[in-house]
Formats: C-alpha cells, structure tokens, sequence
C-alpha cells in the first residue's frame, strides 16, 4: 500500500530544534474488515524504520491507544521495534492515552520506559476467544447442517454445531501457550520493576494508570509533549512520522456501492467490539 509521508517537511522545518519522532499506534491490532486496516507490521514498518531514522534524535515515542487485537501482531511490531531501538541505540518511550489493553500492552512493554494518565486503562495480559452458537436457531429453521472433512478437528468450533469437549480442551491449550508467551514478554521487558506484582497480575484483569505504576506494569504518570520538554529541553518537537494515505487511497475510502458500505458497518462493529470491553 502506498504511503504519502509528510513528516520530513515538518523536520525541515524544525531542523533547528531537538525532534522526538512520535509513532501513533491507536486502534484495533490486526487486520479488521474487507478492508484490511487496523495495526499490522506490514502498514508500520517504514513509518518505524522512518521514525528511527531521524539523526541526533533523544528519543523515539510511541503514542498508544489500542483495545488489543492479533497476538502474531502484537509480537511482529513490538518485536521490530526492539530491533531498531537496538540497532540505532535509541531509547523508545511509550504514552498509554486511552487505554493499553491486551496487544496494546503487548506494543507499549517494546519501550524502554511507559508513561500513561492517571485514568489510562492499563493490562489485559489474557487471551481471548469469542464467537457464537447457532445449532438451535438453524433447528428451528428446519436447516440440516452438513459438514464433511477429512479430519475429527477439521471443523473445530464449528457455531452451527454444539460445543465439543476435546474441541475446548484444544482450545484452552492453545490460549494457555499463547498466553505463555505473552507472559514471559512482559517479564522480560518489566523486569525487576514487577516484584510487588500480586499473583492476578496475569489474570487478564485491567488497571487504571494510577494502579499500574504500584503493579510495576509502567513506570510514571505524564504527557507526552510535557514528558518530552522535561526530558530533552523546552525547545524539543514531538513531531508524528505516522503515513498519511495517498490520493487515490483516500478516494477509494469513500465508497457508495451498497456492498462496500456495509462492509464498513460491518468493520466499524468489529472494531468497537475491541473497544467495549473496556467501556470504551
């Protein structure tokens, strides 16, 4: 997908000062609707490798507001991050807005240190699973449902059929690896600062940003730009590298056929679903 980058302009212009490029990771992780957007490695990795780029820069910030989503995704950005901050010896600080939730706690643990409001809804360190059931509702239809495969687990979780033991048995143990990983990340990335952690720090509950400085899940309460100018001076620029779609992306987002739009509607609800499960 092509990307219109305006960022270096905005450098030119502030060549003068010290700049803090700022990555904004805000929505829902994974690709979302027909559409494909929400936050993936492949629609971020040259606004990151741009964000690291920019020379004699302090600092890089990411600015993260993401209910969760796609843990492949959570670990693909958050682990490219890690490489060039690595590589560029750069240190990386994350600002939770609304809420670092799930995969979104998953980015913010890729900087060095996090910061949120006080109100920031912090954690989800789970996985989940939803979906629905519809074997009574195509019985009632007087629908027969017909499924052939080769193999006893082919149709695992099949919502037109009742739940099956060893399907959920399976399940489980694939959320509990998943959820395994997604532990042993945030040890490696909080370290020591999660010795006062109680046992349901991996439960999959949710704190605000006041609590989670006492659970060691981030490190401070602040702003971005204010936390910017504290650390590097008054005269610093926190300055977005995030792309800005070209013209003819842009004319395509705004489609009329009646297919188009409801596949809209259709990612929008998606989306919000992410979301409302923080009562946001």
């Amino acid at each position: 997908m092509p990307f219109a980058f305006s960022a270096p302009a905005t450098w030119r212009f502030w060549r003068r000062a010290p700049v803090v490029p700022a990555v904004r990771l805000s929505g829902v992780i994974g690709q979302i609707g027909l559409a494909g957007r929400g936050l993936t490695l492949s629609g971020l990795e040259r606004v990151l490798d741009q964000a690291f780029a920019v020379k004699g820069a302090p600092a890089v910030a990411l600015l993260v507001n993401s209910p969760g989503g796609s843990p492949v995704q959570s670990a693909l950005i958050a682990g490219r991050i890690r490489a060039l901050a690595e590589r560029k010896k750069r240190p990386v600080l994350a600002f939770v807005e609304d809420v670092a939730a799930s995969g979104g706690y998953w980015l913010a643990c890729a900087a060095d240190e996090i910061l949120a409001d006080a109100s920031s809804i912090v954690g989800s360190i789970g996985v989940i699973s939803a979906g629905f059931g519809f074997q009574e509702a195509i019985a009632r239809l007087g629908v027969e449902r017909r499924v052939h495969t080769t193999g006893p687990r082919k149709a695992l979780l099949d919502p037109f059929r009742p739940e099956r033991e060893d399907d959920l048995e399976l399940l489980r143990s694939i959320q509990g690896e998943i959820h395994g990983r997604f532990i042993a990340w945030v040890r490696e990335r909080r370290g020591a600062r999660l010795e006062r952690a109680r046992g349901e720090l991996f439960d999959g509950r949710v704190w605000t940003g006041a609590a989670a400085v006492e659970q060691g899940l981030i490190d401070g309460l602040g702003e971005a730009r204010a936390v910017v100018r504290a650390r590097f001076g008054q005269k610093v620029r926190l300055v977005p590298v995030n792309p800005r779609q070209s013209w003819l992306m842009r004319r395509l987002r705004f489609r009329s056929e009646p297919a188009h739009i409801l596949a809209d509607a259709l990612e929008v609800l998606e989306a919000r679903a992410h979301w409302q499960r923080f009562g946001l």
